[in-house]
């Protein structure tokens, strides 16, 4: 799973998807396929790829009108249900047959 699989989903389903890098912020990828880590200033010093590589947990949650309480609620999931939402996407699975 990369980045790029993250923005592509992130922007197909209107998510936003966050995960904690090493340095304790966290990256955000808007629904519109934006990756950002709010908290840095400066110059980074890490690569959101590697980081993303090491990441074990991710908070997903809709990135569209809140429920009738308002409150939109982040869901926890693992690496391996982020993958196979990536991949049960049909841009994952066109990406594997044009490698055939």
């Amino acid at each position: 799973m990369k980045l790029s699989d993250l923005r592509k989903l992130s922007i197909r389903k209107q998510l936003r998807i966050r995960f904690r890098i090493q340095n304790g912020m966290e990256c955000v990828i808007n629904e519109h396929g934006v990756a950002q880590v709010p908290a840095w200033r400066g110059i980074a010093d890490f690569n959101l790829e590697d980081e993303l590589a090491a990441a074990p947990e991710f908070l997903v949650e809709p990135a569209g009108a809140p429920d009738a309480k308002g409150v939109v609620k982040p869901r926890p999931v693992t690496r391996e249900e982020l993958a196979a939402q990536v991949t049960a996407s049909p841009a994952g699975a066109a990406a594997e047959h044009d490698e055939d």
